[in-house]
């Protein structure tokens, strides 16, 4: 009875003393100006973390002008999806932008502990709500705060936060909704857009699984991609910018297209697809490298099509002055205004956008050309540093023919296989040109019918391919005669 009446007297004194405290500190908070409070606000936490063991780092979702969303927040956010959903009580699932899946993070107020090198540290979500009193709307400001003892801040401040950011940003490039952009023509209006890109989601499902190809060389192409996507620091120790490029070159219906794609998915890079014929001029192109992200990679199709660059210097110098002078004035007036509306970029400024000094900001690209005539370009243009692997796709082979059957048809062997392998050693034709015969014309098409399909063309083909060495060596015998 004694230590109930102890007790009940000692909570009552605290009461009591706290109901004081708290009346002296509203008589101050309503009397004394703004100025002392503020100051004796100050001197008051500095007393208090003068013995609070702790340090806290607040990580806002905006900074500055709240213009842009902290690539640090988004980090930290990305990093915390993972640990959250594992400890966390309270989580929220949310879309996010540019991502392909559901982002599962902790709601406001919430704390996960995370561990480090044996050091505990501990991150709460919270948000600050803006003030009713504003005459402008304002938004919540939300932000993650990391606390850790201060003993631990040298390892805390550096290895600790860099590995966030880190594995935060493996995370957010795995769950990311990768993107094809292309470059809009003229950029009359760029004064109202925000870029000099377009873009839409990509989807292309090529994989190297799927490609028609010999099985060493696709694993040569997959071995050089992955290398070069886990070399950045190899790389930086060279002196060299984080880039590598791809010559892709071959009959048309070769797969150089498909080849980009699974590029694509393999290394989970966007896709810019850079219309030389749209860029105005050599500046314009800079400015298109410039917006460009890392983990992209920047295909220019056709380059012996696209612009009047490649191959074109000898056959300039060859030109007389006589032949010059043979113009026509209307001729010179076409030219004169195609010079004014077409393109300007000249094979310069092309190789400064592959390997110049603008080349090395940002990092980690792929800059492929596909060609069907690989004579025909400017030697600069495809030497090994700038276009570092050629890449020859040729017609169709018996090994990459067993890749379409197993994607058409489902088929690992067959018995009219014999005869296709010996077909295809005969003549020439394209994988396009196999996977179209594959393909089913109709629902009852067995795969027995469509490799009927495929031995048919086979032996069009054959009998084309004859027919013209006949016509080229009658061809040639008049003149072996006048000779």
């Amino acid at each position: 009875m004694i230590i109930t009446q102890t007790m009940s007297e000692m909570w009552a004194t605290m009461g009591s003393t706290i109901a004081s405290f708290m009346f002296i500190w509203a008589l101050i908070y309503q009397y004394c100006p703004y100025e002392i409070r503020l100051y004796f606000g100050k001197c008051t936490q500095r007393i208090t973390s003068f013995f609070y063991p702790y340090i806290k780092i607040s990580i806002h979702e905006y900074t500055g002008d709240r213009l842009k969303r902290s690539e640090a927040y988004a980090a930290v956010e990305a990093y915390l999806s993972i640990n959250s959903s594992k400890c966390a009580r309270r989580l929220k699932a949310e879309m996010a932008k540019d991502c392909s899946n559901l982002v599962i993070s902790m709601d406001e107020f919430e704390r996960v502990k995370d561990e480090f090198q044996g050091i505990q540290v501990w991150w709460v979500s919270s948000k600050v709500m803006p003030l009713s009193q504003s005459m402008y709307p304002q938004q919540e400001r939300r932000f993650y705060r990391l606390t850790f003892h201060r003993r631990n801040r040298e390892i805390i401040s550096e290895a600790y936060l860099k590995h966030v950011m880190q594995e935060g940003r493996e995370t957010r490039a795995r769950n990311r909704q990768r993107k094809l952009y292309t470059n809009g023509s003229g950029n009359k209006w760029q004064i109202y857009k925000q870029t000099m890109w377009n873009h839409i989601v990509f989807e292309h499902p090529a994989t190297f699984d799927t490609l028609a190809m010999e099985p060493a060389k696709k694993q040569d192409i997959i071995e050089d991609l992955v290398t070069f996507s886990k070399s950045k620091d190899f790389y930086a120790r060279i002196g060299r910018a984080w880039k590598r490029g791809y010559l892709l070159y071959g009959p048309p219906g070769t797969g150089k297209s498909t080849m980009i794609a699974a590029m694509a998915n393999l290394l989970n890079y966007d896709v810019y697809d850079l219309e030389l014929t749209a860029v105005k001029d050599n500046t314009e192109l800079r400015k298109l490298l410039i917006e460009t992200t890392s983990k992209s990679i920047i295909v220019i199709e056709d380059i012996d099509c696209s612009l009047e660059l490649t191959g074109q210097r000898n056959k300039k110098e060859e030109k007389s002055a006589d032949e010059d002078r043979e113009k026509t004035e209307t001729e010179t007036s076409r030219e004169h205004h195609k010079e004014e509306t077409g393109s300007r970029v000249t094979l310069s400024g092309l190789l400064n956008f592959i390997d110049g000094i603008w080349s090395a900001c940002g990092g980690e690209r792929i800059i492929v050309f596909t060609t069907n005539y690989v004579e025909k370009l400017d030697p600069a243009l495809i030497r090994r540093g700038r276009m570092d692997k050629h890449v020859e796709l040729s017609y169709c082979s018996f090994e990459a023919f067993k890749v379409l059957s197993r994607n058409y048809l489902r088929l690992e062997s067959h018995p009219l296989f014999d005869k296709i392998e010996s077909l295809m050693k005969e003549t020439k034709i394209t994988p396009a040109d196999v996977a179209e015969s594959l393909m089913p014309k109709s629902l009852l098409d067995d795969a027995e019918k469509c490799l009927s399909h495929l031995i048919q063309a086979l032996e069009e083909a054959k009998e084309a391919a004859a027919e013209g060495h006949a016509g080229e060596d009658a061809a040639a015998q008049p003149q072996e005669n006048s000779h």
